[in-house]
């Protein structure tokens, strides 16, 4: 069982140098930068409980700029081995100034084999994108990015 006070996980090297090559990673900021309104904080709460996320063990894959906001490609890999005794139970995303914070939610079991979701988002403007990935035992890692939108894609 991870601590609080252990390191954090490892990422997958190979999964982001891959992703780098073709230019889909953006800058993986300290989450301390993601200022948060009190409506994406209750956003957070509502998805994460009392836990107190912790920093690392998640690699976004993002583009720095996305050319149009209605269609925003990103990936999620979370380090996890996916077994009956350790797994990632949800991936949470949230966007800090869109309309509706909260993104998407999936739900996981050792039976997904691995801890990653693609999909693609909606932005309204230049904003953070925080990611949370609740695991079995009741622990949280979370990871944030900014994301440059040339044309917004979220109507208010």
């Amino acid at each position: 069982m991870q601590h609080l006070d252990d390191p954090p996980l490892a990422v997958d090297r190979r999964q982001m140098l891959i992703a780098a090559s073709v230019g889909l990673v953006a800058s993986i900021v300290p989450f301390a930068r993601a200022s948060t309104s009190d409506e994406v904080d209750a956003a957070i709460r509502d998805l994460i409980g009392n836990a107190t996320p912790r920093d690392g063990g998640i690699a976004l894959q993002v583009p720095e700029t996305a050319e149009n906001g209605a269609v925003v490609p990103v990936t999620v890999v979370v380090d996890s081995p996916m077994t009956t005794e350790r797994y990632v139970r949800a991936i949470h995303l949230v966007a800090t100034k869109n309309p509706t914070p909260g993104i998407a939610s999936f739900r996981l079991s050792p039976a997904s084999g691995r801890a990653q979701v693609s999909m693609r988002i909606r932005l309204a403007e230049k904003q953070m994108l925080l990611v949370f990935a609740e695991h079995s035992d009741g622990t949280v890692n979370r990871a944030a990015a900014e994301i440059k939108v040339s044309v917004g894609g979220c109507l208010t």
